[in-house]
């Protein structure tokens, strides 16, 4: 979906990826963020009339709601991205809610990460069956670390 949005006079062309992809990719004025909503906020949506999540020109530090896509970390080569959830942000795991063989419906907690302690649910962006778990509890995680992995 694409958007021409005003800010302090300034306008701005968005363009909003998937709306049930973690993490939502946006593209303004060129430039690619990452866009974490609140789970909240799209439970209440019914996937016909979901509309695009509202993003904070300025989000406070800590909250990720916006965050640039980094150029110096690139997709990790040979991995498969509708098959891997990766870790959105460092951090340790503190619990993990699937293991292999488990099936999973869209939206349902996969793990729990904590960084800057903040614990942060990590969901299933879809349906499937998971392949591997990745991770153990207590493990430290980086970036794009690969967490779980859908046999499907």
């Amino acid at each position: 979906m694409k958007f021409k949005v005003n800010v302090d006079n300034r306008t701005f062309e968005v363009e909003v990826g998937d709306l049930y992809a973690r993490p939502i990719t946006v593209l303004v004025d060129g430039e690619a963020f990452e866009v974490w909503p609140e789970e909240s906020m799209l439970a209440a949506l019914s996937p016909a009339a979901a509309p695009a999540p509202t993003v904070a020109a300025a989000p406070r530090p800590g909250t990720g709601a916006l965050r640039p896509v980094s150029a110096k970390t690139p997709a990790v080569p040979g991995r498969d991205r509708t098959k891997t959830v990766a870790a959105p942000i460092p951090g340790v795991i503190v619990s993990i809610a699937v293991q292999p063989g488990d099936s999973v419906t869209a939206g349902q907690e996969l793990c729990v990460l904590e960084a800057m302690k903040m614990k942060n649910v990590i969901r299933a962006a879809r349906a499937g069956e998971i392949a591997v778990v990745h991770v153990a509890v207590g493990q430290h995680v980086k970036h794009q670390d690969p967490l779980i992995e859908y046999a499907d």
